[in-house]
């Protein structure tokens, strides 16, 4: 097995002198160097050979025990520079203080023909910015994190990969409810792959501790790396460009979780990239009945701070922390408050064109959006299957709620009215893609590329869990493969395409979730 690294980040940024694990706070420096954890018996769970070939390695590299050796945490290659790096963040709108990576390491970066790349162990083991926490994880929540990383990739969403899952052969305590009953769980370590773990909050640390020297060197040394596309430095207006290119990746990511019905949980400044992809599979969810107000955290149950239709409004307060954060580096506050306000447009717009997408359409019309969402929400609807159903329905009968009857949680309580609303609105629609000139299989093929089957729905990761704390390691597998393809109906796997059952709506796992890992 054979990875080239370059590391560049550790290269070009300063490190914490102490080279110590133990839980301090730090000054003048990036990141902390830290080895990984060995642990008892390193197992390979599962691959992805989509990330593998992405990174340079072959099926064979893969299957060989040496790999779970390495992505376990118990062995290095040549050129690896195992590192965690300091942050701070708002966490449910509260300055926290300094954070950091509490639980991944940082292996080091590398490079080839598809870009460049840093490989992160999460769960191997403390850093010194755990704090009170052990720095592990458990395959509960490795699973999770492991599937849904690959799944929206494949739905289009902007998001870090993963690479492998591996199982370490040990026990990790975790109070999975927080009800002070903590219980020995398998642990896991997941392999990440991204250009760049860098988070707003790296930025919210620096200004914090007050060091504008490293502020910038940071910055800048980001914007070369990560931002090539914007050939001018040194000046005051590369960070407005810069801002504002965080401000549109930001906006675009957010219409991406808006249109797939994603629900991220813990939007937490920390948890925001700086490269717009999607960071940290905490308490995630997927909006299945169609609730703009529903959040999958358990934490966030009181305020909702972090609910499906909030999203949006929330990446634009976490951009105004990042703001705040490099103002220091831009000296006048206006050309940084204009760069929130066409976030704000950015989003309006690229949310629009998504939502005519979802419906077929080529141009947005409010009316029928908003009427849409009236009838969501008028009873227990699957968002997910409601759209591809609809592609199908012939909008000229008399009743289409019957063709949509599968989206429905309790069909047999529909109302004559919601009916009668549903059929009006129908006609609506049908008289507005006449008069778009979209044809019915223009109107199908443009829902059916926007609007997937198949999503990772809380249920269906819990099933693979509850398999693989068995040592049954096959769901986990057909889930990986299954969710590569979730805009075209595979044969032989309807049941990955069902809405919720009954029993999972209370579920521990399937339906609310809470921060344990």
């Amino acid at each position: 097995m054979q990875l080239v690294f370059d590391n560049q980040f550790t290269q070009a940024l300063p490190a914490d002198p102490v080279l110590e694990n133990a839980r301090r706070h730090i000054t003048n420096a990036i990141y902390s160097r830290v080895q990984p954890a060995t642990v008892v018996r390193p197992h390979l769970v599962s691959c992805s050979q989509d990330v593998a070939e992405l990174i340079g390695l072959t099926a064979g590299d893969c299957a060989s025990p040496e790999f779970a050796q390495i992505f376990g945490g118990n062995r290095q290659l040549a050129g690896m520079d195992p590192h965690a790096t300091c942050y701070g963040g708002h966490q449910f709108g509260n300055w926290a203080g300094q954070l950091g990576d509490g639980r991944a390491i940082n292996l080091g970066e590398i490079e080839n023909a598809n870009g460049h790349f840093m490989l992160q162990l999460k769960g191997a083991g403390p850093t010194p910015y755990s704090r009170t926490a052990d720095g592990l994880a458990v395959l509960r929540s490795s699973i999770r994190e492991y599937l849904c990383s690959e799944a929206m990739h494949h739905l289009g969403v902007p998001t870090t990969r993963a690479l492998s899952l591996v199982g370490t052969g040990e026990e990790v305590m975790r109070d999975m409810l927080y009800d002070g009953h903590p219980a020995a769980e398998p642990g896991a370590v997941v392999c990440r792959v991204s250009p760049c773990f860098v988070r707003f909050g790296h930025f919210q640390m620096l200004a914090a501790r007050n060091e504008p020297e490293l502020l910038k060197k940071f910055t800048d040394f980001i914007i070369r790396r990560e931002f090539r596309e914007l050939r001018t430095f040194d000046n005051l207006s590369a960070y407005v460009d810069w801002f504002n290119e965080v401000c549109i990746r930001t906006a675009d990511l957010m219409v991406h979780w808006m249109r797939v019905g994603f629900v991220h949980g813990v939007m937490n400044t920390d948890n925001m990239s700086i490269i717009g992809e999607t960071i940290d599979y905490g308490p995630y969810g997927w909006l299945e009945d169609f609730d703009p107000d529903w959040t999958p955290n358990t934490t966030d149950a009181g305020t909702k701070r972090y609910r499906f239709s909030q999203q949006p409004a929330i990446a634009q307060w976490n951009l105004l922390q990042l703001a705040n954060a490099l103002l220091p580096l831009v000296g006048d506050a206006k050309p940084l408050e204009e760069a929130l306000g066409s976030y704000a447009k950015t989003y309006e717009k690229r949310w629009q064109h998504m939502m005519a997408a979802k419906l077929g359409m080529k141009d947005f019309d409010a009316q029928l959006v908003n009427g849409l969402f009236n009838l969501l929400q008028a009873t227990e609807t699957d968002m997910t299957l409601f759209f591809r159903l609809l592609a199908n329905v012939d909008l000229s009968q008399a009743d289409p709620t019957a063709a949509l009857e599968d989206a429905y949680y309790e069909p047999a309580k529909i109302s004559a009215k919601l009916r009668e609303q549903t059929s009006q609105w129908c006609a609506r629609y049908a008289a507005l893609l006449a008069t778009q000139n979209v044809s019915q299989a223009e109107q199908r093929q443009r829902m059916n590329a926007t609007n997937p089957l198949y999503v990772l729905r809380n249920y269906l990761a819990q099933l693979a869990i509850d398999d693989a704390e068995a040592n049954e390691f096959g769901l986990v597998n057909e889930l990986l493969d299954v969710l590569k393809n979730p805009y075209t109906e595979q044969p032989g796997k309807a049941r990955f395409a069902e809405k919720r059952p009954d029993w999972a709506r209370t579920r521990v796992g399937c339906s609310m979730l809470s921060c344990s890992s």
